[in-house]
């Protein structure tokens, strides 16, 4: 669930939808830190599981960041030598890959360290660090990622975030825009994670000391208001500041912002076509997710859509978060002096953040609650464990409390039911797309799975697709579609 900025952290497990992934934070406006919403030097426990799913569209001019490591080792200059050259957003970047695969060697920790210099990242640059010294911690449930903890016990360096991207998450991700995002949120809003430099298949950031929510703690009342008022701060971040209009190459004029609920499905239809097409699926998983029938039925939904917000007040378009799922949501350890209390939730991961209709935001984050990501079958969604009526009005309340700041408790108690109804309404209509969003990506990203011919792939994204497919079709049909 894409966010608002206020610190709100969404990881989602194996799809990442487990990643949709584990670690990208995001922070709401902290007074006087340097660096982030939440302070100098705080870091996140490992995080449970998550997605790494993008909610920007499909980008090419990233792919030569996804270079593989499968076959050519990683290229890094050592020490001084080497020459970090500025890129996006001013942060320096070194050209050079790491294996994943690697990081228990120490050739990986030795490169680290040569990478670390080449960036300047600080409290790690020109120190006596030895890679006999260097801890490598991976993260798990991070799947489109990798993700891990680096630290050093014999000196003073703070714990870094390495994020390794996936061979196949250019696909669905674009990185300049994911950076520019975190740059506009921790210069602007104070939020989220300091990058301290890219590399070509990753980047290295800032480690928040904190502990990851799970699927019970969303379930918490007071949690769950907690989490509405990050959302509704996140919310209030200027759509200006993180989007730049597209122009039209042939015309020059400004082309009218696209929402990412249907942006995302568009431009995940070709990768997910060409996963179906591949002849190791299975013909039954082909069937049950046919692509024909399903952007019929979108494309009906979407006029319906186009319909309800013409007759009804329709939900506003805001910066969103849209994948806050538990693993995205940390709780700091420590809350610094002076902060409101809801302040103690931080969001990471924002690759699929973008401009969404609030309610997207919300009806995404209650399917979360359906998710189980380290149960049995975490990639099976129980629509039982759905937030019931009583529940979803404790984290509305919070939500239009922090959105409408001190209006909405100043308001007639029937004004006030008016307001919850409608914020309802919105979130049901919009609630189907979030399915319908996940399920074309859990396709995008069973692609190496299936073209490996995996027999037990480590997350059922093909199994995840098909719940989230059925998740769609049965709320289409609660809305007489």
């Amino acid at each position: 669930m894409a966010a608002k900025i206020v610190n709100f952290q969404v990881t989602r497990p194996y799809r990442p939808r487990l990643s949709r992934t584990i670690s990208a934070r995001l922070s709401f406006p902290q007074p006087t830190m340097s660096s982030n919403v939440v302070g100098p030097d705080i870091a996140p426990s490992v995080p449970s599981t998550a997605r790494s799913l993008s909610l920007s569209s499909l980008s090419t001019n990233f792919a030569s960041h996804q270079t593989s490591t499968a076959t050519t080792p990683p290229v890094l200059y050592s020490g001084e030598s080497q020459e970090a050259e500025a890129l996006v957003e001013g942060l320096r970047h070194v050209r050079t890959t790491l294996d994943a695969r690697q990081y228990k060697s120490s050739a990986f920790a030795k490169q680290l360290l040569d990478l670390f210099d080449a960036l300047r990242v600080p409290s790690w640059y020109k120190t006596t660090v030895t890679s006999q010294s260097v801890s490598i911690r991976k993260v798990s449930g991070s799947l489109t990622n990798a993700v891990f903890f680096v630290s050093s016990s014999l000196t003073s360096s703070r714990t870094l975030l390495l994020r390794i991207y996936g061979p196949s998450s250019g696909s669905l991700i674009s990185r300049p825009r994911e950076l520019h995002t975190l740059h506009v949120l921790s210069s602007a809003y104070r939020m989220g994670p300091r990058i301290y430099g890219t590399f070509e298949n990753g980047r290295i950031e800032e480690y928040f000391d904190s502990v990851t929510l799970t699927a019970s703690d969303i379930r918490d009342m007071r949690t769950s208001g907690f989490i509405g008022a990050r959302m509704a701060e996140l919310h209030g971040v200027d759509i200006g500041a993180t989007e730049q209009p597209p122009v039209s190459a042939s015309t020059h004029a400004t082309i009218p912002l696209q929402i990412a609920a249907k942006k995302n499905v568009y431009s995940w239809l070709p990768p997910a076509r060409h996963v179906l097409s591949l002849p190791s699926l299975p013909a039954r998983a082909r069937d049950a997710l046919d692509l024909d029938v399903f952007q019929t039925k979108w494309e009906t939904y979407m006029h319906w859509l186009e319909q309800q917000e013409a007759a009804h007040t329709p939900s506003p378009r805001v910066f969103c978060h849209n994948d806050a799922q538990y693993g995205n949501l940390l709780r700091l350890n420590k809350l610094k002096a002076g902060l409101p209390e809801h302040h103690q939730i931080i969001v990471v991961d924002f690759e699929y953040a973008a401009p969404n209709p609030a309610a997207f935001d919300i009806a995404n984050h209650f399917h979360e609650w359906t998710a189980d990501y380290h149960g049995a079958t975490p990639h099976v969604l129980d629509p039982t464990r759905y937030p019931s009526l009583a529940q979803r009005r404790v984290f509305y309340r919070a939500y239009l409390a922090h959105t409408l700041e001190s209006r909405f408790a100043a308001l007639a108690e029937d004004a006030r039911a008016r307001e919850l109804e409608r914020l309802e309404q919105q979130v049901r209509a919009w609630s189907p797309a979030s399915h319908a969003m996940w399920a074309v990506w859990g396709l995008v990203q069973a692609r190496e799975d299936v073209e490996g011919v995996v027999a037990q792939p480590e997350f059922d994204y093909i199994g995840y697709a098909r719940s989230r497919m059925a998740g769609f079709y049965r709320e289409l049909q609660a809305l007489g579609l």
